[in-house]
């Protein structure tokens, strides 16, 4: 298999890390949907990152659903998501929360580096902004009452989907969602951070290279 896209990418990066918690061999190629398009397109017409190329080559896009196709693949090893039905409840509820504010995130961010600034929409600005900082509220509210685990053998999709979203928020936007006001989400990201498998696939344009 192969894993497309660059590890800047809070879905990338989940995407990364979650198959090696899962213990699933893939190679990686940082493609970048901006300055490498046409490579892109050749791989995927729809420029979509993440793409993952399966092994007799059909094409999966979207990090929720290439996630579910690797937990199939590892269903007889490993899965991160909890089997108790209210478990996974709250996991769900928590993972929807971490891709709300990776989206918020990533329109904040392509308004302010990508839109021109005499084009760019003030209120619009202002509404996403107040979305992505009740997620942040929730989420803080939620780990103080329900922390996660953090370890490699322990971190379901929640924690990682929260970490994830967490770093790429900070590299990106430490302006506006400050970390002091967030202090068990920072601790809860730095942990994870510390682990192998976030280690390997580190935010950026570098490329993920297994460990071990």
């Amino acid at each position: 298999m192969q894993l497309i896209g660059m590890l800047d990418s809070p879905y990338v990066r989940r995407v990364a890390i979650s198959m090696q918690l899962l213990g699933l061999r893939f190679d990686h190629r940082s493609v970048s949907v901006f300055s490498n398009f046409a490579q892109f397109q050749q791989i995927n017409p729809v420029v979509k990152a993440p793409t993952l190329v399966c092994d007799d080559g059909d094409v999966l896009m979207d990090s929720t659903l290439i996630l579910q196709y690797a937990e199939a693949l590892s269903a007889s090893r490993k899965s991160l998501l909890p089997a108790s039905i209210n478990e996974l409840q709250h996991a769900l509820s928590t993972i929807g929360l971490a891709l709300a504010a990776c989206e918020k995130s990533v329109q904040i961010v392509y308004e302010h580096k990508l839109r021109p600034a005499a084009k760019q929409h003030e209120p619009w600005i202002t509404r996403i902004t107040g979305q992505l900082l009740a997620v942040y509220v929730a989420l803080e509210a939620d780990l103080k009452l329900r922390p996660l685990e953090v370890t490699s053998t322990s971190i379901n999709q929640a924690g990682v989907s929260v970490a994830v979203a967490w770093h790429f928020t900070q590299n990106m936007l430490p302006e506006i969602v400050r970390a002091a006001e967030y202090p068990a989400l920072q601790e809860f990201s730095a942990n994870a951070e510390t682990l192998p498998e976030f280690i390997a696939a580190p935010h950026g344009s570098s490329t993920y290279h297994h460990v071990g």
